[in-house]
């Protein structure tokens, strides 16, 4: 009993390594997590029929209750039987499979073992059978929770499969006290070894397919950290500078030799290797980065000669070009090179693709925000232009009104209009504006409305400290201030009192309108800044447009609030801190 244990030892062995092998190769680890699909069913039938054929070749041939010969053969003699680890490819493959497999295996491998002869082979045919059923039973359980059974379960499931066998030989075979015999003298070593050789398969699979994932969760993290990091830069356009940035950080990701990122004409990153020829701001070199820009498919390289890098000397002996598309069309490549072509491998080409996925619809997406940024500009010098109209026409019709009265004063007020409408031109080439300029065009306008209405109102302006060149929507104090003129104080002639104050908050700058007037009506209240408010002195629509403005630019926090009583209407915003940076035209500080 102890040879024939030692012996079944070392078969088991034999298909331990086989199975070690076969979760090595990624095919065989890809059809175990589509294990339910017919196709792979009967995939695993093939792979598992295999390995009972195997078995049954290289059992154990037994007599009665000896060892007769245990090396390989195809047939027995008429009264022998074969000590074999057939129970535990067939138990295996119910495990793995379900039910269709396991009994589909079992009846192949009891086939094979029946041609093989010795006695009662029709006994082997039957056991296997019904073996594989109740494997296939129990892993199809398993197989609905998309799982597999647990090492210790797998032991126990081997030794009561190998049981089924025993006692089919108990029941099956012709001479009850010779089978008694038999079974005494291999039931515990089969048992025994069928019950840990399917442990250890099973231990060998699931140890394998969980690496498998803990693999895919840490490469996935890493892709997503590389996302997260190069987003920035894709984003802000394909250029050189953040181009150069992305590169960096893929070659420290990926850990490949280079990495090279061009546009359609010429070369705008490269890191790493052959980075003395291959320069930013050149045209493409390689033959393969133009067939792929031509293509608009991904390619690999495995020698120097495939890259079609003519430069004498470059290091660079593998490649992988992904094209990089917004919209369907190639904008650029992205290019992972080895200076080893064995380093390239399956693993690196999905990778590589998934990145060129995500890269080009990071590049996708900042194109879109950079439409959205001048759909929006376009949309605030509009609203903008809608409101400027209103006061020019009013400043002519005094000056006109002044010109036969007194020409001096007329000749101030048409300088201080055509400061307005300078100040108002450059207003409409940009969003913001220094608040100093901004009180520049408040005080035209006030020269101008004086004159219409002299001694009528007195306006009281403050600014907080430091604040002076702070950057504010162009016409902000104006068009509050106009309002206020026009709408605060009704028919009232003297003691009309407005006070502009800009001070400095914790949650950015606020500017604040006030007034002495007689405050708002409740529903002319609601929907001041939402919409157009029809009055007798205008068309309603100035403070709903630089609302919008207000929410366009800075979003729901800068919108414009309103408070009123009896005492009065204070209109008041609040804008991000933010100063014109010295020396440069278009550049602004957040603070």
């Amino acid at each position: 009993m102890l040879n024939l244990f030692i012996l079944m030892i070392e078969r088991v062995g034999l298909i331990i390594i086989v199975a070690y092998m076969l979760m090595n190769i990624q095919y065989f680890k890809n059809m175990l997590t589509e294990r339910k699909q017919l196709a792979t069913k009967l995939q695993l039938i093939v792979v598992f029929s295999i390995f009972a054929t195997i078995s049954n070749f290289t059992g154990v041939e037994i007599g009665r209750d000896q060892i007769i010969s245990d090396q390989l053969f195809t047939t027995l003699a008429a009264n022998s039987s074969l000590a074999n680890t057939r129970v535990l490819t067939i138990g295996v493959s119910g495990l793995i499979g379900g039910p269709a497999v396991g009994v589909s295996v079992g009846i192949i491998s009891g086939i094979v073992r029946y041609f093989q002869g010795g006695e009662a082979a029709f006994i082997y045919v039957i056991s296997s059978i019904l073996i594989g059923l109740f494997t296939g039973i129990y892993g199809g359980r398993t197989m609905k929770k998309n799982s597999y059974p647990t090492v210790s379960e797998g032991m126990l499931i081997g030794a009561l499969a190998e049981g089924i066998q025993m006692v089919c030989i108990l029941i099956f075979s012709g001479d009850l006290q010779e089978s008694i015999k038999l079974v005494s003298f291999i039931s515990l070593p089969m048992i025994l070894i069928n019950s840990l050789g399917t442990a250890i398969f099973l231990s060998i699979i699931i140890a394998t397919l969980r690496q498998e994932e803990q693999t895919k969760a840490v490469q996935t993290h890493d892709v997503l950290h590389l996302a997260n990091e190069t987003l920035p830069y894709f984003r802000a356009g394909m250029n050189e500078q953040s181009c150069t940035e992305a590169a960096k950080i893929i070659k420290r990701f990926i850990k490949v030799s280079a990495v090279s990122i061009t546009d359609q004409e010429r070369i705008l990153a490269h890191v790493g290797a052959a980075s003395d020829h291959h320069i930013p701001s050149n045209g493409i070199l390689t033959s393969l980065s133009k067939e792929v820009l031509q293509s608009g498919k991904i390619k690999e390289a495995h020698s120097h000669e495939e890259i079609g890098c003519h430069h004498a000397g470059c290091p660079l002996e593998a490649a992988i070009v992904i094209p990089l598309k917004s919209k369907g069309t190639t904008v650029g490549i992205l290019k992972m090179y080895f200076t080893d072509a064995t380093k390239l491998t399956f693993v690196e080409r999905q990778l590589a693709e998934g990145l060129g996925n995500i890269f080009s619809s990071q590049i996708e997406l900042g194109e879109m925000e950079l439409q959205g940024k001048l759909l929006q500009d376009a949309e605030i010098k509009s609203l903008q232009a809608q409101v400027n109209p209103h006061f020019f026409f009013n400043a002519i019709n005094t000056i006109s009104a002044l010109i036969r009265v007194d020409s001096e004063k007329s000749r101030s007020l048409l300088i201080q209009l055509s400061h307005f409408f300078r100040s108002n031109l450059q207003g409409a080439r940009t969003n913001l504006i220094p608040l100093s300029k901004e009180l520049e065009q408040v005080e035209a306008y006030l020269s101008l409305e004086q004159a219409r209405f002299p001694d009528r109102y007195q306006v009281n302006i403050e600014v907080a400290e430091g604040l002076s060149e702070v950057l504010v929507p162009p016409f902000l104090v104006q068009i509050l201030v106009e309002n206020a003129f026009k709408h605060a104080f009704g028919s009232r002639k003297m003691g009309n009192q407005i006070w502009v104050e800009v001070t400095k908050q914790e949650e950015g700058v606020r500017v604040s309108v006030k007034d002495n007037g007689l405050g708002i009506e409740t529903e002319r209240l609601i929907k001041l800044g939402k919409e157009a408010v029809l009055s007798e002195k205008g068309t309603g629509s100035a403070l709903e447009n630089l609302n919008k403005r207000l929410i366009s630019l800075f979003g729901e926090n800068g919108k414009l609030h309103f408070e009123t009583s009896a005492q009065g209407t204070a209109v008041l915003c609040t804008v991000p801190y933010r100063e014109k940076e010295e020396g440069k035209a278009h550049a602004y500080i957040d603070r």
